[in-house]
């Protein structure tokens, strides 16, 4: 099989509907609530108008969360508050419905997927369906060596692509992304500084778990470190996985891009899933139109990836847990977003409210 070109993605990718977004905002200044009354909401339900080309928009039904897990071997630099290889009893937690997004997205009726892309476990420890699409035990420690080989990349990106395939035929209407990793955070602020031009410092966060000055300082060293070994491949994203990044981490990239394609709305959860978006933005500058940031998590290397991408996060209350629980948040708002969209009723035109008054008062008439 021929690697993927991820050039192709450049012509497969189209803008969500002008037109059609045109036609919902006109239908919104026909409505009772003056526009700009409802603030972000009316952004919010004329981007998911154009998304799905439909005017009136169509009411969410089928959200799904999609958390695409693995372990780094970086995390063994102690960068993180988690042991390395945790990652599997965060999988577990999800799967068993005791994490705070899981929790989450039970209350909000919410479908929850896990994609093991490289837990450090035995496949056997976890069901068959989460662990399909794994490319390897773990992804390699990136500030000494690269964190998959050529052929795992490519091997990620597809299952990424796979799923959201998957997603799309099944009739899933949004997704909301996140991801379940140790080290994870790491990786995703190599991706963010070297496509960015920042140095460590200006991308290294406390993580999921607020860890201590200590901790963050061996952090922003490995940061520096794997970033001398990612300016080298900048020109290519997939070698630019491949060396600083992780399976999980290409299969999102993958997951994004194909999303784009198949005009499947994302919600981004936290960091990772914000590098994960910068680097398919380098690859096809068209697919951000398809993505909400969903919060900002205080991370600095979101807000720089955020900003690069002129995303603005719809919320703003410091969850840093991950896992999809800041995109969970987000997603009542797009749901009352297109619902006031799809159900407020319009104004009547000049001349029809006494029509109607005429029509309601002939049956009377005719009594009398």
């Amino acid at each position: 099989m021929s690697r993927i070109d991820l050039d192709d993605f450049t012509d497969l990718i189209e803008r969500p509907d002008a037109g059609v977004r045109r036609d919902a905002e006109t239908r919104r200044e026909r409505q009772i609530v003056p526009p700009g009354a409802l603030g972000r909401l009316d952004e919010l339900g004329e981007w998911l108008a154009a998304a799905q080309s439909a005017v009136p928009v169509r009411t969410v039904e089928r959200p799904r969360l999609i958390l695409f897990a693995g372990d780094h071997g970086v995390a063994r630099l102690d960068v993180s508050k988690r042991p390395a290889g945790g990652a599997r009893e965060l999988v577990r937690d999800a799967l068993e419905g005791t994490s705070p997004a899981a929790v989450l997205a039970r209350r909000l009726q919410v479908p929850v997927r896990v994609v093991d892309m490289a837990l450090d476990c035995d496949p056997a420890d976890l069901p068959e369906d989460v662990g399909r699409h794994r490319v390897r035990r773990g992804s390699g420690r990136i500030d000494i060596e690269d964190a998959l080989t050529e052929e795992e990349a490519d091997a990620a990106l597809r299952a990424g692509i796979a799923v959201a395939d998957e997603e799309a035929d099944s009739g899933t209407d949004l997704v909301v992304l996140g991801d379940i990793s140790v080290g994870g955070t790491t990786a995703a602020a190599v991706l963010i500084a070297a496509l960015c031009g920042t140095d460590a410092s200006v991308v290294t966060g406390r993580g999921g778990v607020a860890i201590d000055d200590l901790t963050w300082m061996r952090k922003c060293a490995a940061i520096r470190d794997a970033l001398r070994r990612a300016r080298p491949v900048l020109g290519d994203q997939a070698q630019l996985l491949a060396a600083v990044g992780g399976a999980d981490l290409a299969a999102m990239t993958g997951f994004l891009l194909q999303c784009a394609v198949r005009k499947l709305p994302v919600i981004l959860d936290g960091v990772v899933s914000a590098a994960c978006a910068l680097v398919a933005q380098r690859v096809a500058f068209r697919a951000p139109d398809w993505w909400l940031a969903a919060h900002d998590s205080g991370e600095p290397g979101q807000a720089k990836a955020l900003d690069r991408m002129a995303l603005e996060p719809l919320l703003q209350q410091g969850v840093r847990v991950g896992e999809g629980m800041g995109a969970l948040l987000a997603l009542p708002l797009v749901r009352a977003a297109a619902a006031l969209a799809a159900e407020m009723p319009e104004r009547p035109e000049p001349g029809q409210e006494t029509e109607a008054a005429a029509a309601a008062a002939e049956p009377e008439a005719e009594e009398a």
